[in-house]
């Protein structure tokens, strides 16, 4: 197998943390991003819409979307549990999972994307007034997201999941977007604070 990364980008990470939770090791085809290499003929071969990460498996298939990637990687090796451990709790990530991608992550990806004069290129149309507009939305999830943060450990319950990471991913995005840390919200800063300490997140 070999993964096509994007380095710290948001999607490229939420990959390599989840490799790092499961201690897998895999041939990485650095993608220099800011360069616009995620827009090169080899990309677009194995992905037409340009976007990272993708792994390329050893028959040949081609797999982008890091949940899907990640989805297959936990078929590989199901240990430890990033999506679940039955049928009910699966069900429980999932939901969490994209809660957090929809409602959180998006808007802050679009807040950075639409106002940060660097992806002016990227962006086209660049909307600033649509960018504005989610600041507000991704500081809202983070108020829900603090309630249900007072009855268990982690997102998804009381284990560590995929939905965290998606989230923490998000949460260390808010920096580049310009999105004040919410330091008054008690409980997501005690699970921010435990989830960026896990060894996974330093990578």
């Amino acid at each position: 197998m070999k993964l096509y990364d994007g380095g710290r980008a948001p999607n490229p990470r939420r990959v390599t943390v989840f490799l790092a939770e499961k201690g897998i090791e895999i041939e990485k085809v650095p993608v220099d991003m800011g360069a616009m290499g995620h827009k090169s003929a080899e990309v677009t071969a194995l992905n037409p819409l340009q976007r990272l990460p993708v792994l390329v498996l050893d028959d040949g298939t081609v797999l982008s979307e890091s949940v899907a990637i990640c989805r297959y990687l936990e078929e590989l090796h199901p240990e430890p549990p990033l999506f679940g451990i039955d049928a009910k709790d699966r069900a429980i990530v999932e939901m969490w999972n994209r809660r957090v991608e929809l409602h959180y992550l998006a808007s802050v990806a679009a807040a950075f994307r639409h106002t940060h004069p660097a992806m002016k290129d990227w962006e086209v149309p660049q909307i600033a007034e649509w960018g504005e507009a989610n600041r507000p939305k991704a500081e809202a999830f983070l108020e829900l997201l603090d309630k249900e943060l007072a009855t268990r450990q982690f997102i998804a319950g009381d284990r560590y999941t995929i939905a965290d990471i998606t989230a923490m991913i998000g949460f260390d995005f808010m920096k580049p977007a310009k999105i004040a840390r919410p330091e008054h919200l008690a409980n997501v800063m005690r699970w921010y604070g435990e989830v960026s300490s896990r060894p996974s997140a330093a990578i």
